[in-house]
């Protein structure tokens, strides 16, 4: 590389450190980790429709689509908190509509699709035919 190839990439680089929505910052680490609510909901799906909580979804659409608007409005603008409190206002909304869909079918409409989440404690139904062995 060429000196000044190296300095413009170093001075990018140092641009985006000293930003103040840059990874010195809470605007930079806090959109990172809220990654883990959308996680989160999106690993609801595959439980079961009549397991899932209204007012924790509730509560996770009105945060993330109030903090939608907040952090477009702070200084400095923060696109990546915008982003996942879009997509955490999101999976709250959409599993709000699963839990609605359910409670009026009695059918969760994604379980063809992601299934209920296995349970392996619960014991087993079926029986097995053939002789038992039985101590005399």
């Amino acid at each position: 590389m060429s000196g000044a190839a190296t300095s413009a990439g170093a001075s990018k680089f140092q641009a985006f450190m000293n930003h103040p929505a840059g990874p010195k910052t809470v605007f930079f680490w806090a959109p990172l980790m809220k990654w883990c609510l959308v996680a989160a909901g999106l690993k609801d799906l595959s439980r079961p429709a009549e397991k899932l909580s209204v007012s924790q979804n509730l509560a996770l659409a009105a945060t993330g689509l109030i903090w939608v608007r907040y952090s477009l409005v702070i200084t400095p603008v923060n696109y990546s908190l915008a982003a996942v409190n879009l997509f955490v206002g999101s999976t709250g909304l959409g599993q709000l509509a699963r839990i609605y869909h359910y409670q009026k079918t009695q059918q969760d409409p994604v379980a063809k699709y992601f299934g209920p989440a296995a349970d392996s404690a619960a014991p087993s139904t079926t029986q097995k035919a053939g002789p038992t062995a039985s101590a005399a």
